[in-house]
């Protein structure tokens, strides 16, 4: 248990570094004008998403689900169960955002992704809540 525990921490750091970082490009990707700055944004980001955030989040919820048979579903973890839900969806809507960038069909300005990139912290802030002090 303690092994499954020790990779579901790890990979979620991993998830977290991705899900608090490409949307800070996003913000600066939104404000390039040129074309080269374009294209590395796009590099930067498809390498990003693909290669740290996607895996990180296939082994956080596989560790986490191998975390289960050990601790149940008590009440604290059916809701932390809901916000990785949540996670998820962002997670994906990273991505077509992602894609909306290689298109060179992004609409949304980089005030609105400086908004956007603040939603991973307040789940994680409320995640780390409910695993430490177990409310309920």
């Amino acid at each position: 248990m303690l092994w499954y525990k020790t990779l579901h921490i790890i990979f979620m750091v991993t998830w977290f570094a991705g899900l608090f970082y490409l949307p800070r490009l996003f913000v600066y990707h939104s404000m390039s004008e040129d074309k080269i700055s374009h294209d590395r944004f796009v590099i930067m980001e498809r390498k990003l998403y693909w290669g740290i955030m996607t895996p990180g989040a296939i082994f956080t919820i596989l560790f986490g689900v191998l975390l289960i048979q050990y601790h149940g579903l008590p009440g604290w973890l059916q809701l932390k169960i809901v916000l990785v839900i949540f996670l998820v969806i962002y997670h994906i809507w990273c991505g077509i955002i992602l894609n909306n960038f290689k298109k060179e069909e992004n609409k949304k300005s980089h005030k609105w992704y400086r908004f956007f990139n603040e939603i991973p912290v307040v789940i994680l802030f409320a995640i780390i809540y409910l695993v430490i002090f177990k409310p309920f």
